[in-house]
């Protein structure tokens, strides 16, 4: 997990991820669109290139003479579970809700019930 948040700490990497989003991509290709957006190398690009596939976020393909790069987000997953136990309320949250429903079900119940025994005297 920590090799995945270094990875995707970087922008030039972000970059290359959401690129990947759409599509397997040409190295040559990123290197073009995230050479030009960050103003690097295309060398400095395959070194990202090089981290995403490292930490298990990208995999590679030899296409003839051309490398293409997928996106892989299982690599994500670890991470993306970390994080969401700071994005979802914790159980006692819930259970608080699920109470405060309740309180307000029993008084509103205990409202109506002198009306419903007045219908039925009647």
């Amino acid at each position: 997990m920590d090799a995945v948040a270094e990875a995707i700490a970087d922008p030039a990497r972000r970059a290359i991820l959401e690129l990947l989003r759409a599509g397997p991509q040409a190295a040559g290709d990123i290197a073009a669109v995230v050479g030009d957006r960050f103003r690097i190398s295309r060398p400095a690009v395959s070194r990202h290139l090089r981290v995403l596939r490292e930490c298990g976020l990208v995999r590679d393909t030899l296409d003839g003479r051309h490398r293409r790069y997928h996106l892989d987000a299982t690599g994500l997953g670890e991470l993306s579970g970390w994080l969401a136990r700071f994005t979802t309320p914790p159980i006692w949250q819930q259970r608080m809700d699920a109470l405060e429903t309740e309180v307000y079900r029993a008084r509103r119940d205990r409202r109506t019930a002198p009306i419903e025994q007045e219908e039925r005297s009647a």
